[in-house]
């Protein structure tokens, strides 16, 4: 038998190294089950303190959610708002910066941001095919948009999600 150097771990293997960062998810408007039981896995995955799931996002109990989200639906800490400026003033008001995942004509690289002086992040995330929402691009702090190298001007907001949160967090 070949005695294998670098085999893959088992979940029974993985040794959790709990971790909380101080980000809250806002997702407006997300209507793809998948997409949001995606980000629940995301933000298990990622240590992130909570979703805010607003509008027309999809929310739990789904089955749909549940079955993408290897059931961190259930431990990930989340809440439903259905007025997503609403909950962006509170979340203002409790110190939180607000940064929109969105390319528009005033949005930063992703990259060039320095997120470990902000301290307290909402990183706001849109509809799946509209993006995030004009009245909450007028009252966010910051937009910042993921450079993107091919022929689209987008990516999947589940995927989306996953590259901003590894970015900030990494910084955190």
């Amino acid at each position: 038998m070949t005695d294998i150097k670098d085999a893959q771990l088992t979940h029974f293997d993985h040794h959790v190294e709990e971790q909380q960062f101080p980000l809250v998810l806002l997702l407006d408007d997300v209507s793809d089950a998948a997409n949001v039981g995606a980000i629940f896995r995301i933000a298990d995955a990622f240590g992130i303190e909570r979703l805010l799931l607003c509008g027309d996002t999809v929310v739990p109990p789904n089955r749909c959610i549940t079955r993408t989200a290897r059931t961190t639906d259930k431990i990930v800490s989340h809440q439903y708002c259905k007025d997503a400026v609403a909950a962006l003033s509170a979340l203002s008001a409790q110190g939180y910066h607000s940064i929109a995942l969105e390319l528009t004509q005033q949005s930063a690289d992703i990259k060039m941001v320095d997120f470990g002086v902000l301290g307290k992040i909402c990183l706001i995330l849109g509809a799946e095919q509209t993006g995030v929402n004009a009245r909450l691009l007028e009252i966010v702090g910051k937009t910042v948009h993921i450079p993107m190298r091919g022929q689209n001007s987008s990516m999947n907001v589940a995927t989306a999600c996953a590259v901003g949160v590894y970015e900030i967090t990494r910084q955190l």
